[in-house]
């Protein structure tokens, strides 16, 4: 079933725009995901279990990296954006 989700990132660090510039990195890093960067978020289109394995991986690398962000996130289940 393919998934669309929608994040926008949100650190909470005086210095924003590195950490939001890098998570994007690191989501088109993802085989079989396919991104697209707007102003305010991130679509991820894939395959459910590929997309919410990179969204985990990405989310635990982010707070390894950054510290403490909000990720807010719409999903949307057999649905291509």
């Amino acid at each position: 079933m393919k998934t669309t989700a929608e994040i926008s990132m949100y650190p909470l660090a005086d210095n924003y725009i590195g950490p939001i510039r890098e998570i994007i990195h690191k989501l088109n890093s993802y085989d079989g995901l396919e991104v697209t960067t707007y102003p305010t978020a991130t679509v991820l289109v894939g395959e459910h279990g590929v997309l919410m394995d990179a969204l985990k991986d990405a989310l635990a690398w982010s707070h390894e990296r950054f510290g403490t962000s909000v990720f807010v996130t719409k999903l949307i289940t057999g649905y291509e954006a």
